[in-house]
């Protein structure tokens, strides 16, 4: 991984690339901010960047050896700790799940964590770094560097180190060895240790800019230029997230259809098709019933916006456009905090597992009410 493969972040490269030209690489560093925003990819590269053997223009050659062993995380001198899930007789450490780690960083490099506990084969875990990790970081940092002047380890989400597992670390972070570096890459700083927190030099990487997001769907995802710059907003400057949603254009699809089916059928006054739609919606489940009525919301403050006639400020893609152009003129001020106060009651009593064939039917009553308000 080289500076010049991560999205935006300019300052930042700047500011890595003088810590290790001027020679004032800080023992423990941290990486925080969102997550999909290039943390992890910025640490590889930066570990890259302090072993390269050829660095020119500010940036690792990507063809010297130590380049090569980093690009397919066989470097000797970098190591790599992250959270994992117990085994079945004991606790494990990232060595017993380093081989699906390197399949999980080929496949996905601005770090899915969703993705990796696909990977751990436990949908519904909760990775932790245990006690038996700071231990084997020890024992291996025991060792000098053997090809390169300084020895990386590269940790993600040290939030996730149990008590003991980090108090066991503090030790090594607050008296590090000479040749050792700590690239910590966090999403929740607030959940490290306070004592490790406090002595690492922190960086933070900021959201993405939506023109940036959007240029990536374009030009590697085939993505739209309308329809990418309306995932790029929605997705609040995380690459994960539009990648998800792109990902998830059939369900956007089907949630289309259905609030517009709702909306037509409430302007009609269609009781029995109201009903069946309450049905239909229903069968999608609490999860699922959930993010439609969010979609909802989201749909109807986008067409409330839609008719100030200002384009910057709306954030559809083609489909929902196409519909809105149309439909907006009965989003009003009259009638726009009241569909989602609705929206928002129907959420909440969704959440607290009420039937939600009465609760949506009730819904689509309320909307025949108020979209003519």
């Amino acid at each position: 991984m080289k500076f010049s493969d991560i999205l935006g972040h300019e300052n930042v490269k700047e500011r890595l690339r003088a810590m290790v030209d001027d020679d004032r690489l800080p023992h423990a560093l941290l990486l925080q901010g969102p997550a999909g925003v290039g943390k992890f990819a910025m640490a590889r590269a930066l570990t890259q960047y302090i072993h390269c053997e050829n660095r020119h223009n500010g940036d690792s050659c990507g063809h010297c050896p130590a380049c090569i062993q980093q690009q397919s995380f066989n470097h000797i001198d970098t190591i790599f700790s992250f959270p994992v899930i117990k085994g079945k007789n004991r606790e494990a450490t990232s060595d017993d799940y380093i081989t699906d780690w390197k399949d999980f960083l080929r496949e996905n490099p601005y770090m899915d964590f969703s993705r990796w506990l696909a990977a751990l084969g436990n949908a519904n875990a909760q990775p932790v770094m245990y006690v038996e990790e700071s231990a084997a970081l020890i024992h291996k940092l025991n060792f000098t560097a053997h090809k390169a002047r300084y020895k990386t380890v590269v940790m993600w989400l040290p939030e996730r180190m149990n008590s003991e597992c980090a108090n066991k670390l503090l030790k090594l972070v607050e008296e590090p060895y000479a040749d050792t570096v700590f690239i910590m890459v966090s999403n929740t700083p607030q959940d490290i240790l306070p004592t490790i927190y406090s002595r690492t030099q922190r960086i933070e990487m900021k959201r993405l800019p939506d023109d940036t997001v959007a240029s990536y769907l374009i030009d590697n995802m085939g993505v739209d230029p309308t329809d990418a710059m309306a995932v790029a907003h929605l997705s609040e400057g995380s690459l994960i997230e539009a990648m998800r949603q792109v990902s998830l254009g059939n369900q956007q699809r089907e949630s289309l259809e259905l609030f517009m089916r709702l909306m037509r059928e409430a302007y009609k006054r269609d009781i029995r098709a109201l009903r069946q739609w309450s049905v239909d919606v229903s069968a999608l489940g609490r999860e699922g019933e959930i993010a439609f009525l969010t979609y909802c919301e989201r749909m109807v403050r986008e067409n409330f916006i839609y008719n100030l006639h200002t384009q910057a400020l709306n954030y559809l893609n083609r489909d929902e456009a196409g519909f809105s152009s149309k439909f907006a003129r009965f989003i009003t001020e009259r009638n726009v905090v009241k569909l989602i106060d609705e929206l928002d009651s129907a959420i909440t009593d969704i959440a607290g597992n009420a039937n939600a064939k009465m609760v949506l039917f009730d819904l689509a009553i309320k909307v025949i009410m108020l979209i003519k308000a």
